[in-house]
């Protein structure tokens, strides 16, 4: 699938465009922008743009009030429209958010059900609603708010005539903006079945459709079987990477990849495809938890040479940092355009050695030397081997280990790379070795 060789851009429209936090309902053009950043997403090497909600909601997107309807803080169907279509001449997918746990306050047919009670035909739309209760919004009624946030609604997702409405959509996006897949949000909540009728509509769609599902923890394998998906989000490794690099043990993040990926049997993603990254539009950016700055361009190392989908959150690319506890506006800021320094041109010639590597995308993963501070592993294929060699200490090291080959090239440099009398691995650097 194309996914598995394609590196991910995540872009959080409402905050990326500048939008207010409260739907004003003032019509804009505001997605259009997304349209100036795309020399630099192709700069990047990007194979797929991510982006979070852009259907019409209340507040931040995760509040749905019409899946058929883009943001009028955004723009038009039209707008939304020539931004994918631009995307697409590019050779840039197109991924969307597709929030199917919950909807907002202002969904229409919640609205239905506030305005006549019992009397509307959606009551049943949702999880559990009790007239003899109320809600912390004095609505006179209760009903089932996501993990207790009331602006979220649950949907009935064992109810059919919601189930089909979400597949119509589905639908909708596909013809009206070609779309190549969707992450599911909070895909963990979902039912298992309708995340299996949700695959099989969209095998229909279009071939090679894309389902990646947000999993904030659990057995990967058993997930992604369950539900019938593509992949699920690597939160394992997320909180592994920056605690291995602040703490100076690559120990907990190589036995996180072996637990994983590697070779024995137990392993519980081996072959699988995750979506790997070091931030996102809900955690801190990796650039404010990294307290060694010069560790900051090895942690993509890491996110690149290891298995999985690499994904890059806008503005973290140049080093942007925002701490979660500032508040998730300020994750999601709005640049008056892309920047590029030292860190991005790095970034930029991992996303490129990945592309081309068949054992980069497909390799399976084996540790071959292991310290505090240096780890080096394998990623080996049919027809591809590469060796990927990280040292976060400040201070040159010679690392001793079976490659089974005396020459390699790093796919980040170029440079040709010999083993015999050990690796000598330069402070703070990363190698990507194709073994000739």
């Amino acid at each position: 699938m194309w996914a598995e060789e394609t590196v991910f851009y995540q872009i959080y429209p409402l905050g990326f465009c500048g939008a207010p936090f409260e739907n004003d309902g003032v019509a804009s053009s505001r997605i259009l922008k997304v349209i100036d950043w795309i020399d630099h997403l192709k700069k990047l090497n990007i194979g797929a743009v991510y982006f979070s909600p852009v259907f019409e909601s209340d507040t931040h997107g995760y509040n749905t009030r019409d899946f058929n309807m883009i943001d009028t803080r955004l723009g038009s169907k039209e707008d939304f429209k020539k931004v994918c279509d631009a995307l697409h001449e590019a050779g840039i997918k197109v991924v969307l958010d597709a929030v199917f746990n919950h909807v907002g306050r202002g969904f229409w047919a919640f609205k239905d059900v506030l305005e006549k009670r019992e009397g509307s035909s959606y009551v049943n739309w949702f999880g559990r609603i009790d007239f003899g209760g109320n809600s912390n919004y004095n609505d006179g009624l209760w009903y089932e708010g996501w993990e207790g946030n009331y602006d979220l609604v649950k949907l009935n997702l064992y109810n059919e005539d919601v189930v089909n409405h979400l597949l119509e959509c589905v639908t909708n996006w596909v013809r009206d903006y070609d779309i190549d897949g969707l992450r599911l949000d909070v895909a963990y909540c979902l039912t298992d079945e309708f995340c299996r009728r949700l695959r099989s509509h969209c095998d229909w769609l279009k071939p090679d459709f894309f389902l990646v599902g947000e999993v904030l923890h659990g057995e990967y394998g058993r997930i992604l079987d369950s539900k019938n998906l593509h992949s699920v989000t690597n939160y394992q490794c997320y909180k592994g990477i920056h605690s291995a690099f602040n703490s100076e043990n690559m120990f907990e993040i190589i036995h996180s990849l072996l637990r994983l990926f590697g070779p024995e049997d137990w392993t519980v993603a081996r072959g699988r495809h995750l979506l790997s990254f070091c931030d996102n539009h809900d955690v801190t950016r990796i650039a404010s938890i990294i307290n060694n700055e010069n560790c900051l361009k090895l942690v993509y190392a890491m996110v690149f040479g290891m298995p999985g989908i690499p994904c890059i959150y806008y503005g973290s690319e140049w080093g942007t940092k925002a701490d979660k506890s500032m508040g998730d506006p300020a994750l999601r800021p709005s640049f008056d355009a892309p920047s590029w320094n030292e860190l991005t041109d790095y970034i930029a010639a991992l996303s490129s050695a990945k592309r081309k590597s068949p054992a980069l995308n497909y390799g399976g993963m084996k540790s071959l030397c292991l310290q505090n501070k240096q780890c080096v592993f394998e990623r080996e294929c049919e027809h591809e081997r590469v060796l990927v060699a990280i040292n976060m200490d400040s201070n040159p090291y010679t690392a001793y280990f079976d490659a089974r080959a005396e020459k390699a090239v790093d796919l980040i440099s170029g440079e040709d790379h010999y083993f015999a009398g050990g690796s000598v691995l330069e402070p703070y650097s990363a190698y990507f070795w194709k073994i000739c």
